[in-house]
């Protein structure tokens, strides 16, 4: 499994000293009997049903993690990065694209980089979310991800009509650290659809968000011909919900918010523009739209 962890990082490019973080965590779990057993418990219980339960696999990885003397978070995404090397045989045996098995196990280094840039640390603080990835019900595509929700209204347009509880494909923005532009996404959204069209019967395909990027005031602080003001308005806001306080900022600027704004940082014109508006004492919050192709 080192020499497939070694493997993986090269294939992603990871940095340097989080390798060394993850080698050496690997390590010290090895070379204890009880922590290696349990570790490999895990790894086959997911080799075994990639149905699993989740929630239990990573109290277990906890358990392990504190035995071990490394943080949660590096523990949570040692699994994951071991649960990968199966998830790709998974693929395999099921025929589908490694490629698109490349393009979701993505989204675990865009965590990772979030992890470092909020906490500090290399590892993952949101393991609840990577459930479906791991039961191949949620995919990556470019720069979008997708899995089937249930729809959540009625809703009529283009001769299409959707009653609560058609399957729709919820999508995911990931922190690529790229530029979400209108061509990637429309790509993500051609490709998306192609698939869960063919591999879920998928028909109409339509595509719901529920997103801080979707707040409809968010546009106030955007320039009309910015990639992300082009995005939220590729939807139609069905609902929309203003937060209590900022502590969902940290999706835009990598740090948690603790009430000084100058802390922020306001390396981007988003970025900068978003601080103003938190100055000014102005609401934020998320939306949930449709989006049709």
């Amino acid at each position: 499994m080192k020499t497939y962890l070694r493997d993986f990082f090269e294939e992603f490019s990871y940095p340097e000293e989080a390798r060394a973080a993850f080698e050496q965590a690997y390590d010290i779990i090895a070379a204890d009997a009880a922590l290696e057993s349990g570790f490999q418990a895990l790894l086959q219980s997911y080799a075994s049903d990639k149905n699993m339960d989740y929630d239990q696999a990573f109290k277990k990885m906890a358990e392990i993690s504190a035995g071990a003397g490394i943080h949660e978070y590096t523990g949570n995404f040692l699994m994951l990065a071991c649960f990968s090397k199966t998830l790709r045989e998974y693929y395999r045996q099921e025929g589908i694209d490694v490629q698109i098995w490349h393009t979701s196990m993505c989204d675990l280094k865009w965590k990772l980089d979030e992890c470092r840039c909020v906490y500090g640390i290399w590892g993952t603080f949101v393991p609840g979310w990577y459930g479906g990835f791991f039961n191949m019900t949620r995919f990556g595509f470019q720069k979008l991800q997708f899995e089937i929700v249930p729809f959540r209204y009625h809703y009529e347009k283009d001769g299409i009509v959707l009653n609560p509880e058609s399957p729709v494909l919820n999508t995911h923005i990931p922190r690529t650290g790229e530029r979400l532009d209108p061509e990637s996404v429309r790509r993500s959204y051609e490709l998306g659809a192609a698939f869960f069209k063919e591999r879920f019967q998928i028909d109409p395909v339509v595509f719901v968000c529920h997103s801080w990027l979707l707040f409809p005031r968010n546009r106030e602080v955007l320039s009309p011909d910015s990639n992300l003001y082009s995005f939220i308005s590729g939807f139609d806001i069905l609902e929309v919900e203003e937060a209590d306080d900022y502590s969902e900022v940290w999706r835009l600027f990598d740090v948690n918010y603790e009430g000084d704004v100058e802390k922020l940082p306001q390396d981007t014109s988003f970025r900068r523009a978003y601080a103003d508006w938190i100055r000014k004492g102005e609401k934020t919050g998320c939306a949930y739209g449709v989006h049709m192709l």
